[in-house]
Order: C-alpha cells, then structure tokens, then sequence
C-alpha cells in the first residue's frame, strides 16, 4: 500500500513538474502606462475579427486545458516596422474550450466554469482590452508592450511578435507568452491566495498567443 503511494505520489509530481517545465516565459509585468499616441505618417489598419484569435493554455497538476478567446475589434497603426500605437477589444463572452470534444459534458462545464465568476466573470465583466504604450527591439526580438485591462484590473506586459505587411494587409503574431492571471485578481484555486488546495490548485500562468490580422483603414 505504501509502495502504490508513493508510486502515485511521484507521478503527480512528475506531471506538474512536466507542466511547468513546457510553459512559455511570462511576459514582463509591471503597472500600466501611458498609452503610446501615432505619428501622423503612420497607417492605421482595423482588425478582421473574423480572421483574429487569441489562443490559450491553462495548467493543473495533473494536465491542461487549452482553447480560444475572440478579438471583438480594434485598430493598430503602423510607421514601416514599427508598432506605434493600437487599442484592441477581446470578447470574453467568446471562450471556448478544445481539448474536449463539443460533444462531451466536460467542455460545456469548463467553458461555463471560465466564464463564471470563478475565473473571468464575462456577464460583469464582458470584454477585455489591450492598448499599446510601446515597441521596441531587445535582444533581437521586436517586444510589444501595453496595458492588458481584464476583470477590472489594469497591469502592463510586453512580449515578443512579429510583425509583417503585405499591400492592405497587416498580421501580428505573438510568441507564446504566459501572464500570472492572480494579477487580474483571477483567484481559483490559485495559491496566490489559498494556502490549503493541496494538490487542487490550478497554476496561475495562462499560456496565451495572439494572432492577429488586419485591414487598412
């Protein structure tokens, strides 16, 4: 009995330990800031909310969970390969869990659980924004930085994208980064703020990639 113990003990660990050592890098967080304002010979083009997603990935001792967040709409404006300034809308009404089948009772019970008001409480809180306050190169990445308002709270993050323009067309895309959702005062489970879950908590960092396309205006 011992034996089986310590056996089971060792795979939970193992597994958490797997998870954490797959996760991306935490984009750098810090207090908001001043909002970046375009120079007038920037371009600005709007986002094709059809073809703009934001996926992501949550993690727990025994595995993950992952899916998609939609773009509800925004703008970005462009000076040759700089970011100069963008405000963007995230409909967190949008949620959806797929690494369980539509089919199966656990996806519609995650999706509802996310979006209660354990985790993003989207009838209070319905949308999230993100406004660009700087871009820059650093360590031969282009870092996007910007003020990420989401149930309330407002904390600045910047992390890696590339970026590329092609006549009207304009797309962004994130490197995979995670945020510590405990900073938006996301609290389940998280042991940020309970110190009795045992093994039942759920990490606080959220992969997240944005992927983004846009229209000029």
């Amino acid at each position: 009995m011992k034996t089986t113990f310590l056996k089971i003990t060792a795979l939970v660990a193992f597994v958490a330990f797997s998870s954490c050592k797959d996760k991306a890098e935490e984009a750098e967080t810090k207090a908001a800031e001043e909002v970046a304002v375009a120079k007038s010979t920037a371009v600005t083009f709007k986002a094709d909310t059809d073809k703009s997603i934001i996926t992501w990935k949550g993690f727990k001792p025994t595995g993950s969970h992952e899916g998609t967040i939609n773009v509800k709409g925004g703008t970005i404006a462009i000076n040759g390969d700089t970011v100069e300034s963008g405000k963007f809308t995230i409909d967190m009404s949008t949620i959806e869990v797929t690494d369980i089948p539509k089919s199966e009772e656990g996806n519609a019970n995650l999706q509802g659980h996310l979006s209660g008001p354990d985790f993003f409480d989207v009838t209070g809180f319905p949308t999230a924004e993100f406004e660009v306050t700087g871009f820059e190169n650093k360590d031969g990445k282009s870092m996007l930085s910007g003020n990420l308002t989401m149930k309330g709270e407002t904390n600045n993050i910047s992390f890696p994208v590339k970026t590329s323009v092609d006549g009207d067309t304009m797309t962004l895309t994130s490197e995979t980064f995670t945020i510590d959702r405990s900073k938006w005062n996301i609290k389940y489970g998280s042991k940020s703020f309970f110190d009795d879950l045992g093994d039942k908590f759920i990490n606080d960092d959220i992969e997240l990639t944005v992927n983004l396309l846009a229209n000029k205006a």
